[in-house]
């Protein structure tokens, strides 16, 4: 099987099946709204146009470089694990994930699994794959729809923290804050 079908499939696979879970998900109690959440949504939106620019086969101007063929195949595995790691967050989630930001009933702290090596695996794991499949393309518009992607999801984690902050209370919330780094296992933690 060609690495371009492979990587294509496991990038609409998890599309689906993310979009497939929803109904999991339970009625929020409330929303931050989509005034506050417009700004982020933008940069995922034009940061995911930009980094799906095919790059197959394509030799020019935005190639930047080509990825050894002994490279591809483990290039590709990054990507499924980071795939992996972004569904053992949403199933550790559980009813209380969203794609919105809001407060669901019985909300709280979730600081274990997952959650206890970064506090937006989802988000974590999205970035493997996206990091992966951008060294996979080498070129311009992957690179550059990476750091969208990276921008407005660090714009959307940075929007929940301030949201749950208040909704589940600072003192609880920022003890998380402090432990835990936001999206790098060794990344900095918050002050």
């Amino acid at each position: 099987m060609k690495p371009f079908i492979v990587v294509l499939a496991l990038w609409i696979g998890f599309g689906i099946s993310w979009i497939a879970a929803m109904p999991w998900s339970s009625t929020p109690e409330k929303r931050v709204g989509l005034g506050r959440e417009l700004a982020y949504r933008i940069v995922l939106i034009l940061g995911g146009v930009i980094f799906f620019i095919p790059a197959h086969r394509y030799d020019g101007p935005l190639r930047l470089w080509w990825v050894p063929y002994e490279t591809v195949w483990p290039l590709i595995g990054v990507i499924a694990l980071g795939f992996l790691f972004a569904w053992w967050a949403r199933i550790w989630l559980g009813s209380l994930w969203s794609g919105q930001v809001t407060k669901k009933p019985d909300h709280r702290v979730v600081d274990t699994g997952p959650y206890a090596i970064v506090r937006h695996p989802i988000y974590t794991g999205i970035l493997i794959a996206t990091y992966a499949t951008m060294a996979l393309k080498g070129t311009i518009p992957g690179v550059a729809g990476a750091l969208l992607i990276t921008l407005g999801l660090w714009m959307k984690a940075r929007l929940e923290e301030g949201w749950l902050s208040a909704e589940l209370g600072a003192a609880d919330y920022d003890t998380y804050r402090r432990r835990v780094p936001m999206l790098m296992p060794l990344g900095p933690k918050a002050k």
